[in-house]
């Protein structure tokens, strides 16, 4: 029996726990919502930064690239003005006569015409695309059309053929894909679960869930898979925290085309929070319209009308009931007015001595109230002090011994080149002062210093600036090596110094050999070139804020 009873309270105790941690989530979720137009304008000004650096002198395929960065920047965010850049790059690839890339924006158009709602125009240029004379490159994106266009066409129709079509384009997209990447992983995972299989591709969700950071598009994507499972398996609390942690992500990364938030309004609306879920269900509407993603926007109209009623029912029944409550409290407003003239009447005979009491308390708990914000900065900033303490000692103590090391080190070498002048060794003195050893021995000791110095700062730097590069050109240091000269110069730039002079006088190579390192590392980044050295510059930002 007392089994029993331990077993049922860790039951009691781990739903709880469960239940705490998805109010938390839903609590950075609304929050979200609150600040939307905030990461929209965020995701915009960079945008308009980028459009800023176009230079006039771009040939046509470097234009068509740069046209297709905006692409995907808008692909989430503006359907419209990413349609307008496809089409620029589609005029590119005619004047180019280039089929690869013609293609390619006829492709990325097919999906854009769909989540628009011309679902007539994109299923005519895809029937207009001979998948014969694609590039093999170009077969994924294809697939993925295809897909797309019958996901986005079954929000008019839930027939089983396109659902069934939806999963043949799957299954021709995983014959292409190489099976090492996130996108291969993915699809297979939406596989298993679209044929109800959902052990496996939870296992593997949740891995690479510990692998994925939370400001990832792919983070938003993962969970909402989750999510799914989630669904299918009637787990109604990993339901609401999926939906809403790949809700938030969508969000914070002003990704308009927002299913998860479609999907939260809808378990809200199940488990009776019909405030909660008429919320969930305007926010996402406003982001399909914002967007033009008309088949989301299409999804959700059905939804908002049942949750809309509901809402407007359980509001006028707040109405009548708040016309009863302020009937109730007139009634008792007069019957508490009648006792108050009582009262008065009553208490006027000791005001006096009651008001002089009830001054002398306010002043005591206003004094009082100083006394512990006094004590409570005074602490606070002795906590402040104490620590500032702690980093300055031990780093102007390391300052000063390394300067006293070199006066130590300046003063033997003036006492070995003394000894030798006064026994007129002189060729012993040029041989001295001809040699770099001196210099070289101590450029090993600073650079030294440095890294140690540096590496303290910032420990997880190594493998935090591998992670920016492809698996294949990470740096690997040798034995008993902190930094090598590549990092010493991101290390630099870490610091601040993002000058090529100053690094090149610091680190003693000519500015061409910095800029090669430079460029040759931005060239090997898994990430793109142009913010590669601006994620250097965060490395290890939040661990010293901790």
């Amino acid at each position: 029996m007392k089994k029993y009873y331990l077993f049922l309270f860790l039951i009691i105790n781990f739903s709880l726990s469960a239940t705490e941690g998805t109010d938390v989530i839903l609590k950075e979720l609304n929050e979200a919502i609150k600040n939307k137009q905030h990461y929209v304008k965020i995701k915009e000004e960079r945008i308009l930064n980028f459009k800023k650096i176009k230079s006039d002198n771009l040939t046509k395929e470097q234009e068509y690239n740069y046209n297709k960065t905006l692409y995907f920047e808008y692909q989430k965010l503006n359907s419209d003005s990413a349609i307008q850049y496809v089409k620029k790059n589609l005029k590119i690839a005619e004047e180019l006569q280039n089929a690869a890339l013609f293609n390619l924006a006829q492709l990325q158009l097919v999906t854009l015409y769909s989540s628009s709602g011309k679902y007539r125009e994109s299923e005519a240029i895809l029937k207009s695309i001979n998948k014969k004379n694609l590039e093999p490159s170009l077969l994924p994106n294809y697939y993925v059309s295809y897909r797309e266009f019958f996901e986005h066409y079954a929000a008019n129709s839930y027939s089983v053929e396109y659902r069934n079509q939806i999963g043949k384009y799957r299954d021709s997209l995983l014959g292409v894909l190489n099976p090492s990447t996130l996108e291969y992983q993915i699809n297979r995972i939406q596989q298993d679960i679209f044929n109800r299989k959902f052990d496996k591709p939870k296992k593997q969700l949740l891995a690479l869930l510990e692998k994925t950071k939370e400001e990832s598009p792919q983070y938003a994507m993962i969970t909402y898979l989750l999510g799914k499972i989630a669904e299918a398996t009637h787990e109604i609390e990993l339901r609401k925290k999926y939906y809403a942690l790949s809700a938030t992500s969508d969000i914070k990364n002003a990704n308009k085309d927002n299913a998860s938030l479609q999907e939260l309004a809808l378990v809200f609306y199940e488990i009776g929070d019909v405030d909660m879920a008429y919320k969930l269900t305007q926010s996402a509407i406003e982001d399909a319209l914002y967007c033009n993603v008309q088949f989301r926007t299409l999804l959700m109209s059905e939804v908002y009308s049942i949750i809309n009623t509901v809402y407007l029912e359980r509001e006028a029944q707040r109405k009548s009931e708040l016309k009863v409550y302020l009937l109730c409290i007139s009634l008792l407003s007069l019957f508490l007015l009648v006792a108050i003239i009582y009262v008065y009447k009553q208490m006027k005979k000791v005001s006096r001595i009651r008001t002089e009491l009830y001054e002398t308390s306010q002043k005591l708990a206003e004094l009082n109230k100083d006394i512990t914000e006094t004590n409570s900065q005074l602490q606070e900033s002795n906590l402040q002090l104490s620590e500032s303490n702690l980093v300055k000692e031990e780093y102007i103590a390391h300052f000063f011994n390394l300067c006293s090391t070199y006066i130590n080190k300046l003063e033997n070498y003036r006492i070995i080149l003394n000894k030798k002048a006064t026994a007129k060794q002189f060729d012993e003195i040029y041989k001295i002062l001809k040699s770099t050893t001196l210099v070289d021995n101590e450029l090993e000791e600073l650079y030294k210093n440095f890294d140690i110095i540096f590496l303290n700062l910032y420990p997880t730097f190594v493998k935090d600036f591998n992670a920016l590069l492809i698996p294949e050109e990470q740096i690997v240091l040798k034995q008993n090596e902190l930094l090598n000269t590549e990092l010493r110069i991101f290390a630099l730039i870490r610091l601040g110094i993002t000058d090529s002079v100053k690094i090149a006088a610091f680190l003693r190579y000519s500015l061409s050999t910095i800029y090669n390192y430079r460029t040759r590392a931005r060239n090997k980044a898994a990430v793109s070139r142009n913010d590669f050295e601006e994620m250097v510059m965060k490395i290890g930002s939040m661990a010293l804020k901790a």
